[in-house]
């Protein structure tokens, strides 16, 4: 598992995500919370002692084991999936940040369930996530996410626990002595991609691979954005188009471990924006239920390539965090299907309101479920001056 010392770098390097999330360092008195799954105790604690020492206001809640969660989901009556705790609506009003360390104790426990069960909580709680999305774009608000092994993720992906363990210490650059000098360095380097893509006024971009042959139309007031800190780790870069002009075919060929379901082979057809056929190999009942959790769920919310010189990912890891910022021999490109991100917006996000969003094709779901291809791939910018450039192939920027 994961040494004293790389512990400790973790919990260091999650603090930077957080801070560099939100360009600004966490001040005393914020209100961070910190959502975890059991296993990944020794790395809270170890965040808990960080936070405190800063002066800050550090709230720690566990997650639902897997029997919680099958019991919930299969026995509560529709006022209990629905039900919003007192005071949530002002914790969620007045938090400063948010870790989540998952470490699943099991990936497929709610497969024999109702898909439809799973989705009525989510939509529930929808509100409160458009909360936090409103503080982060005034700045109030930043969040990150991580991972701990576990023997069940080790088992999905493969691998003996061990190696598992070693992958997560190499793609969060826990084995260097400065991780979060190492991450700075890919951040800059991210940057000068990041300009490069913006710059260029894009009409559409065409996505082919042996599988996918998508066009997806970024629309106005966009930029692409990544390794922010959001995600420990991050790799990829991505935008939120406008679902409106999104047509054609994906596939991933990475399977997905869902709300305790697993779906393999995932292929979604899209006409004028919405998910008209979805057919996956396993899975494929979870899939459509999700894709009608709402008006948003059959749509397009993210855009997403990472470059395979950036990631240290060359496993699959059976967890959407690692498995979306996969590098391997050709990186991967994914899509969001349901929301979208506001910090995508290329002026000022606090001033993105409902109806702009709404009136420049941002999406808006209860859902965001990231899906991934791993395939040799091409994709080419349309422009406005009516050239064309291909701007990533066979796993890179053409930068």
């Amino acid at each position: 598992m994961l040494s004293e010392k790389q512990i400790q770098r973790y919990a260091d390097v999650l603090i930077w995500g957080l801070e560099t999330a939100r360009t600004g360092k966490i001040k005393k008195g914020d209100v961070v919370l910190i959502r975890y799954d059991l296993p990944a105790i020794r790395l809270v604690e170890t965040l808990y002692a960080k936070l405190i020492e800063r002066g800050v206001h550090p709230l720690q809640r566990l997650l639902q084991t897997p029997a919680m969660e099958t019991h919930f989901y299969k026995h509560s009556n529709n006022k209990q999936l629905s039900f919003i705790p007192p005071g949530e609506e002002a914790l969620y009003s007045n938090l400063n940040a948010s870790i989540a360390v998952l470490a699943p104790t099991s990936l497929t426990h709610l497969s024999s369930l109702d898909p439809s069960r799973i989705a009525k909580p989510a939509k529930a709680r929808k509100f409160l996530r458009d909360i936090l999305d409103r503080r982060e774009e005034q700045g109030k608000f930043s969040w990150t996410l991580a991972m701990y092994p576990t023997e069940e993720l080790a088992a999905h992906a493969g691998m003996p626990i061990e190696e598992y363990a070693r992958q997560i210490v190499k793609a969060c650059f826990l084995n260097r002595r400065d991780p979060i000098g190492q991450w700075k360095e890919v951040y800059k380097k991210a940057q000068s991609l990041k300009n490069w893509l913006n710059r260029m006024s894009v009409v559409k971009f065409h996505v082919e691979s042996a599988n996918v042959d998508l066009i997806i139309t970024p629309g106005e007031k966009r930029r692409w954005i990544g390794i922010s800190g959001h995600n420990i780790p991050s790799f990829e870069l991505f935008t939120s188009p406008d679902w409106r002009g999104t047509n054609g075919v994906y596939y991933a060929d990475q399977p997905s471990y869902r709300s305790g379901n697993y779906v393999k082979g995932i292929r979604v057809e899209f006409k004028d924006g919405k998910v008209v056929s979805a057919k996956a190999d396993e899975g494929e009942n979870f899939l459509n239920k999700q894709l009608a959790m709402d008006k948003g769920a059959n749509k397009i919310g993210e855009f997403s390539l990472t470059d395979r010189t950036f990631s240290k990912i060359n496993r699959f890891m059976a967890n959407t965090l690692f498995d979306e910022n996969f590098g391997g021999k050709y990186g991967n490109s994914h899509i969001a299907l349901g929301a979208s991100f506001s910090d995508t917006y290329s002026d000022k996000a606090s001033d993105l309101t409902k109806e702009l969003k709404k009136e420049l094709g941002f999406n808006d779901s209860a859902l965001h479920w990231d899906i991934v291809n791993t395939e040799k791939k091409r994709v080419t910018a349309h422009l406005q001056s009516g050239g064309k450039r291909v701007i990533y192939e066979n796993g890179r920027f053409t930068y």
